[in-house]
This record gives C-alpha cells, structure tokens and sequence, in this order.
C-alpha cells in the first residue's frame, strides 16, 4: 500500500500545491492555460478529502461533514509558477461544488450547480471528469444525471469510488463489476473504473498514473 508518488509521478505530485483561487461564477474562471482535470460528485462524497490525499496534503482542499460546504470551483496547481508568459503550471485540480443535497438556501445551491453545468459544457482546457462515487450507495439518479450531461457535452470522464474501507472487499469487486457495465454503452466514460479509499490511502497511485496519462505528463 504506497502512500506517496512514485518517481516518475513526481513531477506532477511530489512537490506542494497550492490553492489559487475559488471560482463563484464564470466570469471570475482564471485564463485557459494548463490542462484542467476536475472531480464531481455528489454532496460529501469525499472530493476534498481525496484531493487532500492525492497530493499528501492534508489541509488543502476544505473538508466538511456539513454536505454542500463546497460551493465554489477550487483551483489548485503544483507552487513554483508565477503564471507569467512561459511559466504555466503543468495541470490544474478543479475541486467543484457537490451536487445533490446541500445545507444551503435554495438559490444559492441553484446557482453553484448552474455554475458546475456551465464550466463542464463550456471550458476547453478541461481534460478530463473525475466523478466521484460514494461505495457505499454506488451510482444515484443524480449521478446518473450529470452523466448525462457530460455525455451530452462529449466531456471526457472516469468513474472513481470514494470510501471503499466502508464496505467489504468482495462487495468491492462486485461494485467495480457493476459499475462498469452500469457505463459500458455510455460514449464519454472511460471505460476503467478505480476505486479508493482516501482513509487508508488505497488506490491513489492508481488514480495519479490515470491523472498522468490524461494530461500528457511522462510516467
């Protein structure tokens, strides 16, 4: 069970990173440059936790047991890039508001969710979705709708569960068994589901390789 990159992922996650900015609507969106890869999901799923995991950092992303905490798109990129001409970061995390169920007034859950469906149907630098799927209820209707709209929008996207310690590991592989068949005739999905636990630090390297490939780097 690794816990930290591998040599050839360092040069994407074996540096620090730093959150840039919080995005509450388009128009505050930071210039298309570095390839994007995003993570939706529902409510409390574990986006923030995850991302915190990934990169080694614990306080990176905001957690949250309070569901809809989340309400901007968070940007975050490896620290050393001043952003001027020819120092671009190599990518971009995009944490994004999670849909669904949300401790908030309804307007505001109308507009950061009217935020999310905009920046997936419109952002040209944005590789890839990484949709985040809780193990323990696997895929909802909400999920399936925002699916729908990545499909709709040809928006490249791969399935990852979240908090797969909960469950036991024969309910693991069967879940992974389900899931892909649940995606298999579905155009934009990737057709590899992985699966993690951000607790026990299972699956990350699988998740960073996967990150790699999508945006070119050398692994």
């Amino acid at each position: 069970m690794a816990t930290t990159p591998t040599p050839e992922e360092r040069p994407l996650f074996g540096r620090p990173w730093t959150f840039i900015r919080g995005v509450p609507s388009l128009q505050f969106l930071p210039p298309e440059g570095p390839l994007e890869v995003a993570f939706a999901g529902r409510s409390n799923v574990g986006k923030s936790s995850l991302i915190n995991a990934l990169v080694g950092q614990k306080g990176l992303a905001r957690t949250s047991n309070t569901p809809g905490r989340t309400q901007e798109l968070n940007y975050f990129v490896p620290e050393g890039y001043s952003g001027g001409a020819g120092d671009m970061p190599p990518m971009a995390l995009v944490d994004m508001p999670g849909y669904g169920y949300a401790q908030a007034p309804k307007d505001h859950v109308e507009a950061w969710t009217k935020l999310v469906f905009d920046y997936l149907r419109g952002r040209a630098t944005l590789k890839r979705v990484y949709v985040l799927i809780d193990s323990r209820h696997g895929i909802k209707k909400n999920d399936d709708d925002v699916l729908d709209l990545l499909d709709k929008a040809a928006v490249s996207y791969q399935i990852v569960l979240t908090k797969t310690d909960k469950i036991k590991p024969p309910a693991v592989v069967k879940l992974l068994a389900d899931t892909r068949e649940k995606i298999r005739k579905r155009p934009a999905a990737y057709p590899d589901v992985l699966s993690t636990s951000s607790e026990k630090f299972e699956g990350l390297d699988e998740l960073r390789r996967a990150i790699c490939e999508t945006v070119g780097r050398s692994a």
